[in-house]
C-alpha cells in the first residue's frame, strides 16, 4: 500500500473511531439525566464492528494468493496486450528474445529469431522460405499466454509469498513468489502494478538438469491499436 492509501485509510479508520465513540451533544438542562440514562459502555461498543467493517472494505483482499487471483483475474479480462520474453540458461544457455501480441480471445503475433507466427485459434500461420503455411495446433497450446501464473494449471498446492515492494521502470509495483508443486517445481515471481496487473513475470523451473529462467514484461494493455489479422 501507498503512503498516501495508508494515510488515507487512518485517516478513515480515526473518522470511524471518533464518530462511534463520541456521543451527541445533550441539551444542558438533559445533560445529567442522559448521562445517567446511557451505559458507560453503550457508545464505544459500537466502534469494533463499524472498524471491521472498515477494515473489510479497505483491504478485501485476505491473502497473497487472494492478490494474484484478483490481478489474473483482471489480466484474463483484458482485450489486447504486448509481451517482451527473454529466455536464458538451459542446456544450450540462452535461447533468444519474443515479441508477442495478443488480442482476444485467441489471437497471437510470435516475433520470434526464426521470423513471425501468427496464431488465431488452433491454427498457426508459419512463413518459411517466402511461402505461409497453415498448420493445426493442439488446442490450449498457448493457453499459459492468458494465464501466466499458471493458476488454472497447478493451483492445488500452490503457495503465494508477498515479497513486499518493488520498482520496475520507476513504476511502484507489489511483489509476490508463486510456487507450484504440480506437475512439476516451479516459481513463479510477480511484479503487480497500481492497477492490480502484472507488468512482469518470471518463472523458473528445470529442463534436463539446467535451471531455465524466462522473463515476460507486459505493457500496452487494452491498445486498441493492437490488431491480429491472418496473412493474406
Amino acid at each position: 500500500m501507498s503512503r498516501h492509501s495508508r494515510s488515507f485509510t487512518c485517516f478513515l479508520l480515526a473518522t470511524c473511531v471518533l464518530a462511534a465513540c463520541k456521543p451527541a451533544a445533550a441539551p444542558a438542562n438533559d445533560a445529567a439525566a442522559a448521562a445517567s440514562a446511557t451505559p458507560a459502555s453503550a457508545a464505544p461498543a459500537a466502534a469494533p464492528s463499524a472498524l471491521a467493517k472498515i477494515a473489510g472494505d479497505l483491504n478485501p483482499l485476505a491473502s497473497p494468493k487472494d492478490a494474484i487471483k484478483s490481478s489474473m483475474d483482471k489480466f484474463l479480462a483484458l482485450h489486447s496486450y504486448h509481451a517482451n520474453m527473454e529466455f536464458s540458461g538451459g542446456p544450450g544457455g540462452a535461447m533468444g528474445h519474443n515479441d508477442i501480441d495478443f488480442v482476444a480471445p485467441d489471437r497471437y503475433r510470435m516475433a520470434m529469431p526464426m521470423g513471425t507466427q501468427i496464431v488465431i485459434g488452433d491454427t498457426m500461420y508459419m512463413h518459411v522460405q517466402g511461402r505461409t503455411m497453415k498448420v493445426p495446433m493442439p488446442k490450449a497450446t498457448l493457453s499459459q499466454w492468458r494465464d501466466p501464473a499458471r493458476l488454472a494449471e497447478a493451483e492445488e498446492g500452490m503457495t503465494v509469498q508477498a515479497q513486499g515492494g518493488d520498482t520496475l521502470d520507476g513504476v511502484p509495483t507489489r511483489k509476490y513468489l508463486v510456487h507450484h508443486e504440480k506437475p512439476k517445481p516451479t516459481d513463479v515471481t510477480m511484479w503487480i502494478n497500481g492497477d492490480d496487473l502484472p507488468i512482469q513475470i518470471q518463472v523458473n523451473s528445470v529442463l534436463n538438469g539446467k535451471t531455465v529462467t524466462s522473463t515476460i514484461r507486459y505493457s500496452r494493455f487494452d491498445d486498441p491499436t493492437i490488431k491480429v489479422d491472418p496473412p493474406q
